[in-house]
């Protein structure tokens, strides 16, 4: 069963320090203004914005348990733990939350490593994470400027940041990450 969006609003919002509930609402709002600023489904936007999260501060034990025992992408546990909330919060939204969309879902999954092919949706919810107003890191302002003329570039510039941040860190990166960026570009 479905939730209303203020059921959802409760029940998400509940999950998270009050600080991640902030960052949540900024990624709701950037996610509505570029789903209309660029033809994608604002409602849609909304809901996968407000979902988003929903696993992020879940015991690390408790989402490689739902990534194992429910046939998820077991690559992500060799990976960052960052990243195993998005695909771990894809499989919540429907399972608990009743989210039947294959979009929102999707734009859910992929938030945090991109995808080669993403939707319009999936680019939307995505950068709006990245640019959202409570946002402070190196570099963001420049996604933001890009993202004012375009989806893409605002993304190429967002995974361009994180990779950097990765490469100075000398931490592992996502392959993923790296192909999405990649297909973004080549289609340009």
């Amino acid at each position: 069963m479905e939730l209303s969006r203020d059921e959802l609003i409760r029940a998400v919002s509940g999950q998270m320090p009050e600080k991640r509930w902030k960052h949540t609402q900024g990624v709701m709002e950037s996610a509505v203004l570029l789903a209309e600023k660029y033809g994608a489904d604002p409602v849609k936007a909304d809901l996968a914005a407000i979902l988003h999260d929903v696993a992020k501060y879940w015991p690390v034990s408790e989402m490689e348990a739902v990534i194992r025992d429910n046939g998820l992408n077991e690559e992500l546990l060799q990976h960052d733990k960052q990243l195993w909330h998005s695909e771990v919060g894809a499989f919540v939204a429907k399972r608990d939350y009743g989210i039947d969309d294959d979009e929102i879902i999707n734009a859910i999954r992929w938030h945090t490593s991109g995808r080669v092919g993403m939707s319009l949706l999936d680019k939307v919810v995505c950068l709006a994470d990245y640019i959202e107003p409570g946002r402070d890191f190196p570099g963001v302002h420049h996604i933001r400027e890009q993202a004012e003329h375009s989806l893409e570039e605002g993304l190429i510039a967002g995974f361009d940041s994180t990779i950097s941040l990765l490469i100075s860190q000398r931490r592992i990166i996502y392959p993923l990450t790296m192909l999405s960026r990649n297909d973004l570009i080549a289609h340009l």
